[in-house]
């Protein structure tokens, strides 16, 4: 009788030290939320960025028409049903690269054209 006494005591003893099952779960939910993507444009290629942005939503990242999303108005299906910020941004990035070759490009290619 002792014995299972003393194990029962252990158990609530080991139960109130760790974290719940919950808790972890809720800390890896919110440490994937907060994934951030870092770009290491130049300052000059940061200013065409940004101008495009404008240009094209606002700034806003939940804007849409049609078949484009968000703040560089990209395509639905180039975003992959990810809308999160850090999939715009990197997204962007990458088409702007690939295309252009560079956001300031971009930006003279909106300026004779309307758009990106």
């Amino acid at each position: 009788m002792k014995l299972k006494t003393l194990f029962m005591v252990i158990v609530m003893v080991v139960s109130l030290t760790l974290p719940s099952v919950s808790s972890v779960v809720n800390s890896t939910t919110t440490a994937e939320a907060s994934v951030t993507y870092v770009s290491n444009l130049s300052k000059k290629e940061q200013r065409a960025k940004a101008w495009i942005a404008v240009k094209e939503s606002g700034g806003n990242y939940r804007a849409h028409n049609g078949r484009y999303y968000g703040k560089y108005q990209l395509t639905i299906s180039m975003l992959k049903g990810d809308y999160s910020k850090a999939n715009q941004e990197k997204t962007a990035d990458r088409y702007a690269h690939n295309r252009y070759g560079s956001w300031t490009k971009a930006k003279h290619h909106w300026l004779g054209y309307g758009w990106f």
